[in-house]
């Protein structure tokens, strides 16, 4: 059995560091009510953030109901698996549900359409407790950050490593040396998984680990593209940055990308000028290789890019966050707006019985008209989001508002419903002979599903 596993806290006086991180989740659990927000626990990998939410359910005696980043996160698969869940109770005798979304910063892309979205909206109706688990905290939406309290897990140090890992030898009857457990402490850079999955790699088949054991069993210490950059603006050795540039998951035309969203670190507007010319050069490299399929000449565009802009840059680094290039962002944006307005045109479709095709050519441009004279009427009436209502006016703040005000009317509406049922009959008795008043008006109302543009 996997180690990891085997070995999770099972409590959460058993997890290892991060003891104020847990006494913040304790205290949250302890005296849970709807009023609170859900907790994000955010930080590195191997920190205990998982295995701190299931040691509070099982402290508490929750049921845990979890989606992960191996599940399909669309609105509707989010609604249907986290959303029921959040507002019923438990059928195993626990005493409530703790609703757990593991990734939460990874929700992007076609395939999560709307994911963010309904997480807000199951966390404003949720009636169980809601916990989110991020390795990244900036990346997170803003409105995903202001309905949630974070929590931060630090990377373990090495000496609150060992101990744990002692314990773990002890109870699979093997002895290790002392400078076994601190070398694996140390290379597993605050990372309590890799360091158990180290261990485990190095004990196979033996009875006593020494040193030397640990060496074919050590954490996989590639580096990553925010090191390279980072490295290259330093101005560290030739030969470490030409290392680094190969242990990288990334090609050569991904890393020429990634240096070129960051020349704004450059110290001054020539240095900058001097690192556009190596990257400018070593695009002709890259070029040249995918039109001959000739790789080969990938190192010499790596070496152009990373050396030039290193020297360029002067060892002055990075002062500020290392950014994704923002080619991409604007890629992003594309790629969502083109799936919003694919969404919508069917939605209006399904809803008006117009072919798609048909309502794009002719039928497009009025209902903008419409949309635009009144947005609240039309947002009620075709159910639309800030993203969807954002195609017709044009305007996102406004969208945002507009959606929101709506919202915020109907859900005013349910609550003055609820209370009129609730309220007991005074006086005149309802029967069910008795005609219905008339208000003066008749109006005949589109049937379900079908909706009226004019």
């Amino acid at each position: 059995m996997d180690w990891v596993e085997k070995y999770r806290p099972q409590h959460l006086q058993d997890v290892v560091g991060n003891s104020g991180a847990v006494r913040q989740i304790y205290e949250w659990a302890r005296d849970w009510s709807r009023r609170k927000k859900p907790l994000i626990l955010y930080g590195k990998p191997g920190t205990g953030k998982t295995s701190s939410a299931y040691a509070l359910a099982n402290d508490m005696n929750w049921e845990v109901v979890e989606l992960n980043a191996s599940d399909q996160r669309t609105k509707a698969a989010l609604e249907k698996v986290a959303g029921s869940g959040s507002t019923t109770a438990s059928l195993s005798g626990a005493s409530r549900k703790l609703i757990l979304l593991d990734e939460a910063d990874n929700l992007h892309g076609q395939a999560d359409r709307g994911g963010a979205k309904a997480i807000v909206e199951i966390i404003g109706a949720s009636q169980q407790p809601i916990i989110l688990i991020a390795n990244d905290y900036y990346s997170l939406t803003r409105e995903l950050k202001a309905v949630t309290e974070p929590v931060q897990f630090r990377a373990l140090q090495a000496r609150s490593i060992v101990p744990r890992l002692r314990q773990i030898c002890a109870a699979e009857g093997m002895t290790c040396d002392p400078a076994a457990l601190d070398d694996i402490a140390n290379r597993a850079g605050g990372d309590m998984r890799a360091a158990v999955n180290m261990l485990y790699a190095a004990a196979v088949g033996k009875e006593h680990l020494t040193a030397g054991d640990v060496h074919t069993s050590a954490k996989d210490e590639r580096s990553t593209i925010f090191e390279l950059v980072g490295a290259t603006f330093k101005g560290r050795r030739d030969a470490d940055l030409l290392r680094m540039a190969v242990e990288v998951e990334d090609t050569p035309d991904a890393v020429e990308q990634w240096l070129e969203g960051n020349l704004d670190h450059m110290p001054d507007l020539a240095s900058r000028a001097e690192g556009y010319a190596c990257l400018s050069r070593a695009d002709e490299y890259i070029g040249r290789t995918y039109r001959r399929q000739y790789y080969t000449l990938w190192r010499y565009a790596s070496a152009v890019m990373l050396l030039g802009v290193a020297d360029a840059a002067g060892g002055h680094g990075v002062h500020g966050r290392i950014m994704p290039p923002s080619r991409w962002q604007k890629m992003g944006a594309s790629k969502k707006q083109k799936a919003v307005r694919a969404g919508l045109s069917r939605k209006l479709s399904e809803m008006t019985h117009i072919p798609q095709d048909a309502l794009r050519e002719d039928f497009f441009t009025a209902i903008t008209i419409l949309v635009e004279r009144d947005p609240a009427k039309y947002v009620r009436e075709f159910e639309l989001d800030a993203d969807e209502l954002n195609l017709f006016i044009h305007d996102k703040a406004r969208a945002t508002k507009v959606v929101k005000e709506v919202a915020k009317e109907e859900k005013e509406k349910a609550k003055k419903a609820a209370a009129k049922e609730k309220a007991p009959t005074k006086g005149k008795k309802s029967r069910d002979d008795d005609p219905p008043a008339d208000t003066g008006e008749s109006r005949r109302d589109p049937s379900p599903g079908q909706a009226t543009l004019f």
